[in-house]
C-alpha cells in the first residue's frame, strides 16, 4: 500500500494538536497558518478521518480519533529523526540522493563546479539541482523538496539554520564608457544620480536600495530585471550602472561588452554566502560531507569566482 501523506504533515498536525490553534502552531513552527490548513487537511482527506473540531475564535481541539492518532503521530516523527541520524553513524558512507537549491543570480557561476567537485569526491551520491529567489528557497527548504540551499544571509527565517561561507563586499558594475569607469572606488552619493540598473529578486532589491536609504539618498532607477545575465548587459551596453556582490570571471557581459567593477566605499554590510537547512540536517553524515565540501571548495575559488584576493578572510 502506497503511503500518500507526508512527515511535514504530521509536524503540522502535532504542532496544531500541541499548541491548541493553527495560528499558534504557525509561530512554533514558523510556517504560514494557510500552509497548516492545507496540511492538515490533506492528511483529513488521505486518513480518512476528522482530526479536530474547530470551533470559532477558540481554536481547534483534537477529536477522539485525532487523540488516539496524535500519540501515534508524536511516535512516528521521533522515530523519523531517530532513523535518519542512525543510518548516518552506521553507514560512515556518504551516499544516496541529494537536491540543492541555489539562488538564481550565481548559480550559473557556483552551482555546477560545486557539484561535479563533490560528485567526483563522493561516486554514491546523485545530485539533482533547482534555481530560485530566495523566499522560494525558504518554502523548497520547509516543503522538504530540496535538502539544502547555497544563498545569502537575507532575512534568514528563524527555522532555519544558516552556515556561513565566505563575505562577498558589494561592487559596482559599470560599462568601459560609464563617466565613473575609471574610478578605484566609488560612494554611494556619487552613485545616486546616475542611472541605475536594478536587479529586481526578492530581498536582494532591499538590500541594495538600503545604502542609499542609509545615506538619506534614493537611487535613480531606470531600468529593473530579476536576470543577472540581462543586468551585465544592460550595464554594459550603457543603460546605467549596478550594484552586485559576485564579480564574473570575465570583465565583459554576455554579448562581449566591456565592464569594469570597482569597489563600493563605506562600512556597508557585505552579503555572506553559506549553506541554509533546516535545523537538524547538519546531522546528518551526507549534509556535513557536502557542508564541508563547499567550505573548502569556496575558499579555494576565491578569486576565481567572486573576484576576492586570496588573502581575504572569509
Amino acid at each position: 500500500m502506497q503511503l500518500r501523506y507526508t512527515l511535514r504533515q504530521l509536524e503540522y498536525f502535532v504542532a496544531v494538536g500541541e499548541a491548541g490553534s493553527i495560528s499558534a502552531a504557525s509561530q512554533r513552527v514558523n510556517v504560514s497558518s494557510p500552509s497548516i490548513s492545507t496540511g492538515i487537511a490533506q492528511l483529513e482527506e488521505e486518513l480518512g478521518v476528522k482530526l479536530f473540531v474547530r470551533h470559532h475564535a477558540q481554536g481547534l481541539t483534537p477529536t477522539l480519533v485525532g487523540h488516539q492518532l496524535l500519540d501515534r503521530a508524536q511516535m512516528i516523527l521521533r522515530q523519523a529523526a531517530g532513523l535518519r541520524d542512525l543510518a548516518g553513524e552506521l553507514s560512515g558512507f556518504v551516499r544516496g540522493p541529494l537536491a540543492l537549491g541555489c539562488l538564481g543570480s550565481f548559480a550559473h557561476l557556483a552551482l555546477p563546479g560545486l557539484r561535479r567537485s563533490f560528485v567526483e569526491r563522493y561516486s554514491d551520491v546523485r545530485i539533482s539541482q533547482i534555481e530560485a529567489d530566495q523566499v522560494e528557497l525558504f518554502s523548497l527548504l520547509r516543503q522538504a523538496k530540496i535538502d539544502l540551499a547555497l544563498t545569502y544571509d537575507l532575512d534568514l527565517p528563524r527555522d532555519l539554520r544558516f552556515v556561513p561561507m565566505i563575505d562577498l563586499p558589494p561592487i559596482v558594475a559599470l560599462g568601459a564608457h560609464h563617466p565613473l569607469a575609471q574610478l578605484s572606488s566609488i560612494s554611494i552619493e556619487t552613485l545616486a544620480p546616475y542611472p541605475m540598473v536594478l536587479l529586481d529578486l526578492p530581498l536582494s532589491s532591499d538590500y541594495f536600495l538600503s545604502f542609499f536609504s542609509d545615506a538619506g539618498l534614493t537611487a535613480n532607477i531606470t531600468e529593473r530585471t530579476r536576470d543577472m545575465a540581462v543586468v551585465r548587459s544592460l550595464v554594459a551596453n550603457g543603460f546605467g550602472y549596478s550594484i552586485v556582490n559576485v564579480r564574473p570571471i570575465h570583465d565583459a557581459a554576455p554579448d562581449g561588452s566591456p565592464m569594469r567593477y570597482v569597489p563600493l566605499d563605506g562600512n556597508l554590510r557585505p552579503m555572506k554566502l553559506g549553506i541554509l537547512m533546516t535545523k537538524g540536517s547538519e546531522r546528518t553524515q551526507l549534509y556535513k560531507a557536502f557542508v564541508e565540501h563547499s567550505r573548502s571548495w569556496i575558499h579555494d575559488q576565491r578569486s576565481q569566482l567572486f573576484g576576492l584576493s586570496k588573502d581575504t578572510p572569509d
